[in-house]
């Protein structure tokens, strides 16, 4: 099958490129390199040593005889471009990653909000838009994330996208029917997710386009078989308060002996997915496409949940670090409780990597190894969500308050 990746470059991406091309398809990657930019807008790097993606790919040929195709287009800004290229290669299949991806970095300056906004809008906008305007019958399959339900306590398990209803007619009787979990974006980040779905909702039954909208969880772990049959083809690995998942991160400071950061009182509750089975779902995914006409079909790719507070006793226990208590740059609730549903991925046969030792122990293996590469002073989230919360994370400019609790 022809795919093309968008967004190929980045930190679901790469692994999953690698991932399908090992499969036997023919992958092509489009992208813009825009993570790579904002590292240097940032100041800081991936933790491991990430090459160019030419080379990359030609690390990649050399090893296993396979060509990936790199096309260098802005999704976001190039749509004629863009368009024709889709009209041209005409994949059967396309993975939308092309969007950015981190809530802190979309809440730190009103820039930062109207970036975040124009390129992830206009970037699943223009792909929708190209796919009709190219008569394209592709199968459209896009990462999405389970902050577009929010985090508050509903007692209740989330459902995967759809919430059946029962409305009350004026004649008195109740008419049942499925609508969209209702959104509760906690950021522009995922406030741009919540604007993807109702895209999607409009195109497939305007369209009939076929559409596979995954929302996943909160990605640890490192690397994937793929990546690890080279030293170049390493997967990026991020640990700054921007871009760093909370369970990375954790693991990151404790391999340098810096406190683990835990912000508000920990009691937040989050779901969880290794880089392999984030990997593994995408390929599930495509092999059970939607049919032209149907609505969109829409999977919770998370495997598990953790309170935050709990992943950090984990790691202290594991490896002596302490642990340090830093005010929530988040507007949200100090506690809340997450259940979720994931019975379709499960019932499409995949069998999850559950959070354990041996795998946590390989993260910080890699951290110490690429050790010399962190910049502690990038370590702490000082992207405040409200006025308040930023006052409050920033006693002076860039020097984050801790306090420790063990």
């Amino acid at each position: 099958m022809k795919i093309a990746v968008l967004g190929g470059d980045g930190f679901v991406g790469w692994p999953t490129v690698l991932h399908l091309s090992q499969a036997g398809h023919e992958v092509h990657i489009v992208d813009n390199l825009s993570r790579r930019w904002i590292d240097t807008e940032l100041g800081v790097q991936s933790l491991t040593p990430m090459d160019s993606i030419q080379e990359r790919c030609r690390v990649w040929r050399e090893l296993t005889g396979i060509h990936l195709r790199f096309h260098l287009i802005d999704v976001a800004r190039e749509y004629e471009r863009f368009k024709n290229w889709l009209a041209e290669e005409r994949p059967a299949a396309i993975i939308h990653f092309a969007e950015q991806r981190a809530a802190p970095y979309s809440m730190k300056s009103d820039r930062h909000k109207s970036y975040t906004v124009d390129n992830n809008v206009s970037a699943t906008h223009n792909v929708l838009n190209a796919m009709v305007a190219a008569d394209l019958d592709a199968h459209l399959v896009h990462l999405g994330t389970m902050g577009v339900y929010g985090y508050g306590t509903v007692r209740a398990t989330i459902p995967e996208g759809y919430l059946p209803v029962g409305i009350k007619t004026d004649e008195g009787a109740v008419e049942e029917r499925e609508i969209l979990y209702p959104a509760n974006p906690g950021s522009v980040y995922h406030m741009t997710k919540c604007l993807d779905q109702l895209l999607f909702q409009f195109y497939a039954k305007n369209d009939s386009l076929r559409i596979t909208d995954l929302h996943q969880g909160i990605v640890w772990g490192t690397n994937t078989a793929e990546t690890k049959m080279h030293e170049q083809l390493i997967n990026r690995f991020d640990y700054d308060g921007d871009y760093g998942t909370v369970l990375n991160r954790f693991l990151i400071q404790a391999a340098v002996g810096y406190p683990l950061t835990v912000h508000g009182t920990g009691g937040q509750t989050r779901a969880f997915i290794h880089i392999q089975d984030s990997v593994r779902c995408i390929e599930l995914a495509l092999k059970s496409p939607p049919e032209a006409g149907e609505r969109v079909k829409i999977f919770n790719q998370a495997t598990e949940t953790h309170r935050v507070r709990d992943l950090a006793e984990l790691v202290a226990k594991m490896t002596g670090a302490k642990v340090a208590c830093q005010p929530n740059p988040r507007k949200e609730a100090d506690e809340n409780e997450l259940s979720v549903c994931n019975k379709q991925f499960l019932a499409l046969g995949l069998d999850p990597i559950r959070l354990e030792e041996g795998l946590l122990t390989e993260v910080i293996d890699v951290a110490r190894k690429y050790a010399y590469r962190i910049d502690k002073t990038r370590i702490p989230c000082v992207s405040g969500w409200t006025k308040e919360r930023n006052a409050a994370i920033n006693v002076q400019p860039g020097s984050p308050r801790l306090t420790a609790v063990s």
